[in-house]
């Protein structure tokens, strides 16, 4: 069957290319040598380039047929997908956005090198010893930073809530707004 597959597979190859996409035609390749090996194991099979042509064609319609079928699946079938995955609302889309931008304009609010070890600790997860390596800090230091960042930050966003919260207090009291 080995022998067979060898001299055969470029003519597999291209029977295959002409039903599927070129991305899954080594794939399907593959695969018709494992099914006609198998097949070896368990009958005689007399004629073995006819048999693996055969099934290569085989595998491949049903390679385009399952294929076929996800890309048709209605949307009653992805009703036990969670809501999360299926309808976040453009709200929350705006309020993740917006929380973003605040801590985005939190962390312009600290010095350079502060920010620097916050961010490689807050976004980028590195350990304190591996920042206090790479920036050439004392771990000491590095910690200092991180806190200093972390009560700025806190400081910052706490500032913008109250402000937001007297704001709304004023245009509930008043019925008009008040400009940042």
């Amino acid at each position: 069957m080995a022998t067979t597959y060898l001299k055969c597979s470029a003519l597999l190859a291209k029977i295959i290319g002409g039903i599927v996409k070129s991305d899954d035609v080594e794939d399907i390749v593959q695969e018709t040598f494992i099914k006609s090996y198998e097949a070896g194991l368990k009958q005689e099979i007399k004629f073995e380039r006819t048999y693996m042509l055969t099934t290569a064609r085989n595998l491949a319609l049903n390679h385009v047929y399952k294929a076929s079928e996800r890309k048709n699946q209605s949307l009653d079938d992805m009703k036990n997908l969670p809501s999360d995955l299926t309808s976040k609302s453009l709200e929350s889309q705006i309020e993740s956005k917006e929380r973003f931008l605040h801590f985005c304009r939190a962390t312009d609010t600290l010095s350079v090198e502060v920010k620097r070890v916050f961010l490689l600790k807050k976004v980028y997860g590195m350990s304190q010893k591996d920042i206090a390596g790479y920036i050439g800090l004392s771990e000491s230091t590095v910690e200092k930073h991180v806190a200093k960042g972390l009560f700025q930050c806190s400081l910052y966003l706490r500032n913008l809530v109250q402000s937001d919260t007297e704001q709304v207090a004023s245009v509930l009291k008043h019925g008009k707004t008040v400009k940042k």
